[in-house]
């Protein structure tokens, strides 16, 4: 599944970190049978599927367990069946993708469709959120019409949203890097925190909300525990990477996690926190599990 069309590891954490023979197979969990329930967890950790590609969907989800994330997302629908009867959630559905959003009027009857499928989907299987984007500019398209547009197209799809108690996120995405097809999205429209903010509220209704990229905004606003709070009552998701390189959260990139994971706590947030970084390691599920232990504050 394409994602949107749907770390060396630090010293803060050693001795904890585990050792692999592999790179998928780890000899020792540094969440195991001790890791607290759920419940008592303050923040719910997810993890992007997309991101851990070279690894089946079934074997990353019992690893998910195994660690002590409660949820998965960015797989396709044919392993949701599966995934969940390990015992896994799921976070977040995918719809339409980033780059045929409703910004196009041309593209409506496919945006509003996967929507609905995607409404129906998390209905089925327990999920909050389905996910939507704005799209790429156009040209011939102004930044008026590209809002209107857009807010025309959700707003024929919030009704049936709110009848189902799903919500829909509208993912904001940087539009600078471009070394990657999945570090940076160049010409998308929706690439101003302030903007998707400015979105969300227009459409006025509770289950139309924020999915806030914490990679994605540090690269195109920064100011990210301030963002935070200003955005606290429309935040619907949060996705993590490391910044730059969109790697993991380790001590080479220059968020300070713990701190903005802190902060995201302290806003009273009860959704999913998905871990959406690329691994660099020769052993992902390891940077997946440092990931988990960083978020975990």
């Amino acid at each position: 599944m394409q994602r949107r069309d749907f770390l060396t590891r630090p010293a803060l954490i050693a001795g904890s970190a585990v050792l692999a023979s592999t790179g998928t197979a780890t000899s020792k969990s540094m969440a195991d049978e001790s890791t607290p329930p759920a419940s008592e967890r303050r923040i719910r950790q997810s993890v992007m599927g997309w991101c851990f590609k070279d690894i089946p969907p079934i074997e990353l989800a019992k690893h998910c367990r195994r660690i002590g994330l409660e949820a998965i997302e960015g797989i396709s629908s044919d392993h949701y069946e599966a995934v969940t009867k390990l015992g896994l959630k799921i976070s977040l559905v995918g719809s339409h993708g980033f780059a045929n959003g409703p910004l196009d009027p041309d593209n409506h009857a496919e945006v509003e469709k996967k929507l609905r499928d995607g409404i129906d989907l998390a209905v089925r299987y327990g999920a909050p959120n389905v996910i939507t984007f704005t799209g790429m500019k156009k040209t011939g398209i102004s930044d008026e019409a590209a809002r209107q547009n857009c807010l025309s197209c959700w707003k024929r799809v919030i009704p049936y949203a709110e009848s189902q108690g799903v919500g829909i996120v509208l993912e904001h995405l940087n539009s600078v890097d471009d070394s990657h097809p999945m570090k940076g999205h160049p010409g998308y429209w929706g690439d101003d925190i302030h903007l998707c903010a400015d979105l969300v509220k227009e459409i006025d209704s509770a289950q139309f909300r924020l999915l806030f990229d914490i990679y994605h905004v540090q690269i195109m606003n920064g100011d990210l525990i301030r963002n935070i709070s200003r955005y606290r009552e429309i935040v619907g998701h949060y996705h993590t990477a490391g910044n730059p390189g969109r790697g993991e959260l380790n001590d080479t990139q220059e968020i300070n996690y713990p701190a903005v994971i802190r902060s995201i706590r302290d806003t009273g947030y009860d959704g999913y926190v998905a871990q959406e970084f690329i691994p660099t390691s020769n052993d992902p599920i390891s940077s997946l599990e440092q990931a988990f232990t960083i978020c975990d504050v």
